[in-house]
């Protein structure tokens, strides 16, 4: 009964979860880099053979914490509970007799939509998050290709600031 109390609780517990997955990864790196060295190769060949199969651990890692989001018994129990409400308003809307009482149903249908936009926002944050600025092709990174500046690499407004 514990253990499955515990397993409920577990979306709580995102720094053991992260932790468990964090070990579980460098478990099968190293397993990998034995496989390795058992092919008399060095120890750094070796972990540069493990990460090239492997691939990028950061990326697994996020992958593997996003799976274990999405798949929570109290996460799925919310999404569950939130299509109830929805249809629940969209029931209340469509029988309603009077204004009132349709807009709870729209309030009731408002609130399941705005809390599944949250959870998706939630499981998903990578698309929601800005770009680096490197990624911009219109960043300007090296000041010297362009004839604009003077020798010593000030603007033609900074040049007139400076007058």
């Amino acid at each position: 009964m514990k253990a499955a109390i515990g397993r409920l609780f577990q979306y709580f517990y995102r720094e053991e979860i992260e932790r468990d997955i964090g070990a579980e990864l460098r478990f099968h790196l190293d397993l990998l880099e034995q496989e390795y060295l058992q092919q008399e190769m060095s120890l750094e060949e070796a972990k540069e053979a493990a990460l090239k199969q492997f691939g990028d651990p950061e990326q697994i890692r996020n992958q593997c914490l996003e799976i274990s989001r999405n798949g929570h018994p109290l996460i799925l129990t919310l999404k569950c509970l939130l299509a109830i409400l929805f249809l629940s308003g969209a029931i209340l809307r469509i029988v309603a007799w009077d204004f009132h009482t349709s807009r709870c149903g729209d309030l009731l249908m408002a609130v399941s939509i705005l809390s599944w936009v949250l959870l998706y926002a939630r499981s998903n944050p990578s698309r929601f998050r800005s770009q680096q600025e490197t990624s911009s092709p219109l960043r300007l990174t090296d000041h010297t290709s362009f004839a604009v500046y003077d020798e010593r690499k000030r603007t033609p407004v900074e040049r007139v600031i400076s007058r």
